[in-house]
């Protein structure tokens, strides 16, 4: 009978990675309902509070991207902006709508940034142009 042995250092990067998957699709989740019109406030929130306690659940773990501590930080404030105030109505969703995709636009440009090719692989390739 064989039994599966994990490092501590490989079960921590499972965690890590379930943490950050949680993160994004917190995320996704966000954005499709700011961009859908027909969200209400209240669905909103019944769906941001699921989605908040299933991030809770995971075990919290370091996060080395900047990115991933910047979103973070991002869905604990949308939380309690939201989901956590009493005076979060129908017009404070509306009012937010557009800027919150803007952040999280922002968000996902900072997580793009770092799959471009580096400084070093631009110059070269651009000299063989002229």
């Amino acid at each position: 009978m064989k039994i599966a042995r994990y490092t501590q250092k490989q079960i921590d990067k499972y965690q890590r990675q379930k943490y950050i998957g949680e993160l994004e699709k917190v995320a996704k989740n966000l954005f499709r309902m700011f961009r859908d019109k027909s969200s209400t406030m209240h669905s909103f929130v019944t769906k941001f509070r699921m989605l908040k306690e299933k991030l809770d659940e995971r075990e919290e773990t370091h996060l080395d991207a900047e990115y991933h501590r910047e979103l973070k930080a991002y869905i604990n404030r949308l939380y309690q902006q939201t989901c956590q105030n009493e005076a979060f109505g129908e017009d404070e969703f509306d009012d937010i709508r557009e800027a919150e995709m803007s952040n999280l636009n922002r968000l996902q440009k900072m997580k793009n940034s770092v799959s471009y090719k580096k400084e070093k692989h631009k110059t070269k390739h651009h000299e063989e142009w002229e």
